[in-house]
């Protein structure tokens, strides 16, 4: 299964894709500074494991990011905590190729895989949060049409300091809320 975009395609990862790039990735402190993983060293074998688990989760979908042109895998976004009663869960992604930062390809992964959740999970609402100082996620959930619906105050702990934590969420049939 392939979800096409413009600059770039989603398929299910599977742990034949874990190779040395995706172990750099994860153990690279600027890729990971706002991803709760940052705490662990990853190996090979431990990111495997992961993957497998996605693969075999009944309420996680885990797709790799790649570009159209060359097939690079350059990122992962996850559709996760799946509750199939209310039917909402919850977005995250990580863009490891720093060369693909900046150019709109978490926004269009985003859009790739909120179009699935609604469509093929039946999902109702999907959501997301992050550390106030990852402008880059905020500005990429927003493009790709999610709404900003709050925020933790002082909820994450970052570089020696809290910083507030910014929510967002995309409802499939959700009319905007008047003022």
């Amino acid at each position: 299964m392939r979800l096409c975009g413009q600059k770039i395609y989603l398929r299910l990862l599977t742990p034949d894709d874990v190779g040395d790039t995706y172990v750099a990735w994860m153990n690279d402190s600027e890729i990971t500074q706002y991803l709760e993983s940052r705490w662990a060293v990853h190996t090979k074998e431990s990111i495997r494991a992961f993957v497998q688990a996605m693969c075999e989760s009944p309420t996680n979908v885990l797709f790799g990011i790649f570009l159209r042109d060359t097939h690079k895998h350059i990122g992962n976004i996850k559709i996760g905590n799946i509750n199939n009663i209310h039917r909402y869960a919850d977005v995250g992604l990580i863009i490891g190729d720093k060369e693909s930062w900046g150019k709109g390809i978490a926004s269009e992964a985003i859009t790739l895989a909120t179009r699935y959740a609604f469509e093929e999970l039946n999902l109702h609402k999907l959501i997301a949060g992050m550390y106030e100082p990852n402008l880059g996620s905020y500005k990429a959930f927003i493009n790709a049409g999610y709404r900003d619906v709050g925020r933790y105050t002082r909820h994450f702990f970052y570089q020696g300091r809290y910083v507030d934590g910014l929510l967002v969420e995309k409802c499939r049939e959700c009319r905007e809320v008047e003022s």
